[in-house]
């Protein structure tokens, strides 16, 4: 009934999508953190995922960097989490509207 309703009328779908990259980056940042503490052992590591091209880091991880990184990803997260929660809020009230 409601097939691609929400991909034309509001950005949710590629909101959802940002979440997720989003969710997959801060998990890569915290992968390269437990294996630098770690002296890159797998102590804490996730399992192997898919990685992109320039995300293998070669030499020492600078720790600072990466909590840096690891604030900024949390805070894109949250403000993407925000949008998307507006944008549900929008399509009820429209659809109570009617």
């Amino acid at each position: 009934m409601l097939y691609g309703f929400f991909n034309r009328v509001s950005p949710s779908v590629s909101l959802r999508e940002s979440l997720d990259a989003s969710s997959q980056r801060t998990r890569m940042i915290a992968d390269r953190v437990a294996k630098a503490t770690l002296q890159n052992g797998d102590g804490f590591a996730l399992p192997e995922m898919e990685a992109g091209a320039g995300t293998e880091m070669e030499g020492p991880i600078d720790l600072e960097a990466e909590m840096v990184s690891l604030a900024d990803e949390q805070l894109h997260f949250e403000t993407t989490a925000r949008l998307l929660q507006r944008t549900y809020q929008q399509i009820r009230t429209s659809i109570r509207e009617r």
